[in-house]
């Protein structure tokens, strides 16, 4: 992305409720298999601006890294210790120096040029038996405005990216979609910008009434998956444990 999607993202990512109802559902997801009270290793691939590396606090000492100076620049502002300038693709760590590692749409964008490498690189740096939390745009076919300026090149179904992290090396642990309840908008979203002209930076955070209700839906979602597999959703969720 460039630096004005990154500033938009900075200013959005604390207030938005999709931000805030996605890192909410991703640490839940990480409860339930990381033990209480330990300190992991962990590594967030595709840091961004920081917003989610903050919260993996809860879980040990994070490490975040990123391609985009810019993108890294945002999170050290945001006090994130543990900043990398590097790409996802050749991580500049030893095998085994971490016990988790996330990548929040980071596989979709343009400056990955092989998603199976990066998923290569994730099981490397990870000890055995360690986690990787993966996820991104799910349905080529959700195109649209925005993904013009966030750089999209590539989405996901749920089977497509766990068989991705089985052929390289992981035991699928968790596999679903997510943002389901609020699905059937965003179809409706896509279809009327065929017609309407959009903004491809069209991220701004909604009224207070519609931004605490979507992030209300959202936050459903987290006890739910915990007893069955979302069968569609605006992303795609893989939890992978390395072999």
């Amino acid at each position: 992305m460039d630096r004005e999607q990154y500033a938009i993202m900075y200013e959005v990512e604390q207030k938005h409720w999709w931000y805030r109802g996605m890192r909410r559902n991703a640490c839940a997801l990480l409860r339930r298999y990381l033990s209480p009270g330990r300190t992991y290793a962990i590594l967030d691939a595709g840091c961004g601006t920081g917003g989610t590396t903050l919260d993996l606090r809860e879980f040990g000492a994070v490490t975040g890294i990123d391609i985009s100076v810019d993108a890294l620049s945002f999170a050290s502002s945001r006090c994130v210790e543990r900043l990398v300038h590097g790409s996802i693709e050749q991580l500049p760590f030893s095998n085994g120096a971490f016990d988790v590692v996330t990548s929040f749409d980071v596989l979709y964008h343009r400056a990955v040029g092989d998603e199976r490498r990066a998923l290569v690189e994730f099981r490397r740096v990870l000890r055995p038996g360690g986690f990787a939390l993966v996820r991104d745009p799910a349905f080529d076919w959700l195109r649209g405005a925005h993904d013009v300026g966030i750089h999209t090149v590539r989405r996901f179904t749920v089977g497509g990216l766990a068989d991705r992290m089985r052929e390289v090396g992981f035991e699928i642990v968790h596999a679903s979609y997510a943002n389901m309840l609020l699905f059937p908008l965003a179809v409706a979203k896509r279809s009327a910008e065929r017609f309407l002209t959009s903004s491809p930076a069209d991220l701004t955070v909604p009224p207070k009434p519609v931004n605490v209700a979507f992030e209300a839906a959202l936050s459903l979602e987290g006890p739910l998956g915990r007893w069955m597999r979302l069968p569609v959703g605006l992303s795609a969720v893989v939890l992978g444990r390395a072999l």
